[in-house]
């Protein structure tokens, strides 16, 4: 297809041809291009279909306000969805897809819903799901669901990087228009370090879609002259392709730079796109203004856009949008547009001015206090329907009407802090008003200044008042010469005409007869109106549409405008791709891994590994010939308990907890006793909540008269360590008790089994025989002279120590444990074997730490002292805490040795029916046992102790599994505990 609509001028390459394809057709553009003026240039109108009715649409605009030509680009895993066409860059082989619609963009059979749209009316949805309740889940709920959205994604993984990065500044320039070129110009002389950010690949704004004149040359040629400027200077940074998403705490801007969007796939090494956090002293809002329509009657056809989006592509991108062209506006800024299009030879066909004063064009069929009441075209404008001020009608043909009812500074990042705009008479506009976020200044049309040169002068003035703050001298330069042409408007927001309906939100369908509902119904309040009809809650915040909205409900009520108020604007200002919120945190970089000191050993022996928390923990360690994780946990159950076993416990938090009160702080945490433990001994402690439910659990050793190292589980490690924290510094600050997580700071092994004590004494220096080095001892060691810890205690029932050392050590020892150990035939065990003895042993861990436990339902009861008080004591003595009849913690074997054990399985009395009311427990953790060569459970049981020995049921229904099991001792192994004293 030809670029018939393509005119001379532009900034477009015409040396270059770039191909590209829509809906399968082929066309052709220039580098310089976005999709939406490529496609304008080669005929296509029709570029989108609107959510709920489905109605055509054409562009609207030419920028990031876009809410009509939303499409798919690119395909396979690269497909992306609901991009706006008027910022989509063009590049050779771009491949773009039209959305919501079916079977095609041009028959669409959901636009059957324009013809039911009696039905489909504001907040039709609160009205017609109510009834009959039983059709919500079956009927109502799936419609919706099927219907909502726009585009599709693409179900395969995304091939693409993204990134986060960091930027400081003393200001940041929001925008690169005439006001943003300025201010950057003006700081960066004087020596601040400048951040300026814009959405456009272009530096110059409007600059780029005028003919106007800055100082003598055409405003595109002094923007590039001024950005080759900025960018020669080293304190200045420009950033083009970067929008500034939003304002948050503490002078925090956040920017998403488009790295290689431009771009067929991103070059190597390169991410798509860039999440920035940029710290900047000042801020300085000079995003310029965007153009609002006038609402009439079928005022969404394709062919009908905003008039500055006609004068852009034709000024900057060579594209006349239609063969003949209409302007309907109520400003000057309007009559800019027909006076360049008739310069640029396009046929306008009639200027219609909804204001009765003024002069008229030269050379133009101007129409002084005329509307246009309607259009025709269902897939493309062919003819509108003007009411000239006398009430006569007149039908014109065209094939493109520009519509100007005024400009809106772009306020949004503005009101991030919930500043509300505030109105001005004089431009028919919001402008930022107090409140903002601190630091923010607005200069040019963002601030409500509409002229060239008003725009470079506030441009430098705030950037000076800015740095005037920061105490940076800056002097005033030379303001170019440009045109200063006040603002003359008359308020026109939409054309009553008849019963058709009027286009507000194109994008959402909300129509002139939805705030009129809206008013009826009495949702007359701006954010009820917002919701109610959904105005301005699509992809483009409502940008062209809000104050068209508000100013409606305004007449409706007999309120002015600044009495009706506005909604405000949230982050972020444009939509944002999921991939750059990421960053890098995917996959299997979702959150950086934690890894212990034997990681890289473990590695070597190819062991599988599990993730516990954010550690990357070795899960078993399988040998040649295994070819079933079982086959490596039973032989590393069995090794251990016949000889000896090594297991990385680094994982577990440790907290070094030191003052002359810690033992008194010690008791107030724990509900057992801690200050009258002997220095050089462990005890096994239990924490409570404030509730009296159990936190968490582990043990504590007192290695001096004022120091204590407390460990806790992992999962558990951070909380705990926040806990005790506020219990120092809130609740007991007068106590002298200092504490420091020395979890990293330790690579810690467990050494179990019955050659434990004799592997170890080939490594430590000391003697650890039982007299000297008993259980449930403590105390500091050497290793060749290397500072180290050693603890007598165990998890897995056997003879066992922990000992730490530095943890840049921790390598150095998983060797030489191991290459000691091949004497006694010794093991390294992962977290599966460690889970096994546990439960063969009875210790509980986080299945049975769920947060609902009470000390007694696991058989500590006795370990809750009431001879002091304790976090969680009072509360855990509860009558119903204490039932006789509770949850008690019990051991379960399958009755047939063969069965399997299903954890989550619910208790059931042998014949009672699997409902709630005969639910007694469930089993909390499962394991096999090749000691006892069946599978074991441990689990909550309603009277468990008072059941050892009797035969239940075990049943699973989400499985679909029952087992006959016997209740048992929760202590499988050695339930005497002679091997661990040995």
């Amino acid at each position: 297809m030809t670029q018939q609509n393509r005119i001379s001028g532009g900034q477009i390459d015409r040396s270059r041809t770039l191909r590209f394809t829509f809906d399968g057709v082929a066309y052709a553009g220039h580098p310089g291009d976005t999709l939406a003026s490529a496609l304008l240039a080669n005929g296509v109108r029709l570029m989108g279909r609107s959510f709920k009715y489905h109605r055509p649409r054409g562009p609207l605009s030419a920028g990031s306000e876009e809410p009509n030509a939303l499409v798919e680009l690119r395909a396979g895993a690269r497909q992306e969805p609901n991009t706006r066409a008027t910022v989509a860059e063009l590049f050779d082989g771009l491949e773009a897809r039209s959305q919501n619609r079916w079977p095609s963009l041009a028959f669409d059979a959901l636009a059957i819903n324009d013809r039911l749209n009696t039905f489909f009316t504001a907040g039709f949805y609160y009205k017609t799901f109510m009834w009959p309740a039983s059709f919500w889940e079956k009927v109502y709920e799936p419609i919706i669901r099927r219907a909502a959205g726009l585009g599709s994604l693409s179900r395969q993984e995304d091939p693409d990087s993204y990134d986060k990065g960091f930027l400081h500044c003393d200001l940041i320039v929001i925008g690169a228009g005439p006001a943003g070129l300025m201010a950057a110009l003006a700081a960066g002389r004087a020596g601040a370090r400048v951040i300026l950010a814009d959405e456009d690949f272009r530096p110059g704004g409007r600059l780029n879609a005028e003919t106007l004149t800055v100082g003598g040359k055409p405003g595109a040629e002094w923007a590039a002259e001024a950005a080759a400027e900025l960018s020669a200077m080293p304190n200045v940074r420009i950033m083009l392709r970067t929008t500034v998403i939003g304002a948050f705490d503490h002078g925090i801007y956040g920017a998403v730079e488009r790295v290689s969007d431009h771009l067929p796939v991103p070059p190597e090494g390169k991410p798509r796109q860039t999440l920035w956090r940029i710290y900047a002293r000042r801020a300085l809002l000079a995003g310029g203004a965007t153009e609002r329509p006038i609402a009439f009657e079928n005022n969404d056809r394709p062919g009908i856009m905003l008039a500055g989006a006609m004068r852009t592509y034709a000024n900057r991108y060579a594209v006349r949008v239609g063969e003949s062209c209409a302007i309907f506006t109520n400003n000057d800024d309007g009559l800019r547009t027909a006076t360049d299009l008739q310069a640029k030879g396009v046929d306008v066909v009639a200027v219609i001015d909804a204001r009765s004063e003024g002069a008229l064009l030269p050379g133009i069929r101007h129409l002084k206090g005329a509307d246009v009441i309607d259009a025709d075209g269902r897939l493309g404008l062919r003819s509108i329907t003007i009411r000239h001020a006398g009430g006569r009608t007149e039908t014109v043909p065209v094939t493109a009407l520009g519509v100007s009812g005024g400009w809106n500074p772009n306020v949004n990042i503005a009101s991030h802090h919930r500043a509300r705009p505030v109105w001005n008479e004089g431009i028919q506009a919001f402008v930022p008003g107090e409140g903002g976020p601190p630091g923010l200044s607005a200069a040019g049309a963002a601030a409500g200044v509409m002229s060239t040169h008003g725009a470079l002068t506030s441009g430098q003035q705030a950037a000076m008042a800015a740095l005037g703050d920061l105490g940076i001298r800056a002097s005033a330069g030379t303001v170019p010469d440009a045109e200063d042409a006040p603002v003359s408007i008359t308020p026109k927001w939409y054309v009553n005409s008849g019963k058709g309906r009027a286009w507000i939100d194109p994008q959402n369908d909300v129509t002139v007869k939805d705030i009129k509902l809206a008013h009826k119904e009495n949702f007359t309040s701006v954010e009820h109106m917002k919701r109610y009809t959904t105005l301005g809650m699509a992809t483009d915040q409502g940008k062209t549409g809000n104050v068209l909205g508000l100013a409606i409900m305004a007449g409706l009520t007999g309120q002015t405008i600044p009495e009706t108020g506005t909604t405000v604007y949230r982050p972020p200002y444009t939509p944002v791709a999921m991939g750059a919120l990421a960053g890098r945190s995917r996959g299997k970089e979702f959150k950086p891994f934690r890894l212990t000191p034997s990681h890289k050993w473990a590695e070597e022996q190819g062991a599988v590994f599990v993730e516990v928390g954010m550690w990357l923990r070795t899960q078993w360690l399988p040998k040649p010939g295994e070819t079933h994780w079982r086959q490596s946990v039973d032989r590393e159950v069995l090794a251990t308990r016949k000889s000896v076993g090594i297991c990385d416990v680094t994982t577990l938090g440790k907290i070094d907890i030191q003052g002359t009160d810690a033992g008194a702080f010690l008791d107030r945490v724990y509900c057992n006793t801690f200050s009258t433990l002997a220095v050089g001994r462990c005890r096994y402690g239990l924490m409570l909540r404030e509730d009296g439910m159990v936190f968490d659990d582990g043990t504590t050793a007192r290695m001096g008269e004022n120091e204590y190292v407390m460990t806790t589980t992992t999962a558990n490690a951070v909380t705990v360590f926040r806990h005790l924290e506020y219990c120092r510094q809130v609740l007991w600050p007068e106590m002298d008790v200092q504490l420091i997580s020395t979890t990293e700071a330790w690579a810690q092994f467990s050494v179990a089994g019955p050659n434990a004590r004799r592997l170890l004494q080939k490594v430590v220096d000391q003697d650890i025989s039982d007299a000297a080095f008993p259980y449930m001892a403590a105390g500091s060691i050497t290793i060749g002279g290397l500072r180290a810890r050693l603890f007598r205690i165990s998890f897995s029932g056997e003879l066992a120590y922990e000992i730490a050392v530095p943890t840049r050590y921790g390598d150095a020892l998983i060797r030489r444990l191991v290459e000691e150990g091949r004497e006694f035939d010794a093991v390294v065990y992962g977290t599966e074997a460690l889970g096994v003895m546990r439960v063969e042993k009875g210790h509980v861990a986080g299945n049975e730490l769920n947060g609902q436990s009470t000390a007694l339902n696991m058989g500590l009861g006795k370990m809750v002292s009431k001879k002091k008080d304790s976090i969680g004591m009072v509360l855990s003595q509860r009558e119903g805490m204490n039932d006789p009849d509770g949850y008690r913690l019990v051991g379960v074997k399958p009755v047939d040795p063969t069965a399997t054990l299903t954890a989550g399985s619910h208790f059931l009395e042998i014949g009672a029916a699997p409902v709630i009311a005969n639910d007694g427990g469930w089993l909390t953790s499962k394991v096999h046992s090749p000691h006892l060569g069946c599978d074991i459970a441990l689990g909550y049981l309603k009277a468990g102790d008072q059941k050892i020995g009797r035969r239940m049921r075990a049943v699973n229904l989400l499985a679909g599994t029952e087992t006959e099991v016997e209740i048992v001792s929760p202590h499988f192994f050695d339930p005497e505990g002679e091997r661990l004293r040995g």
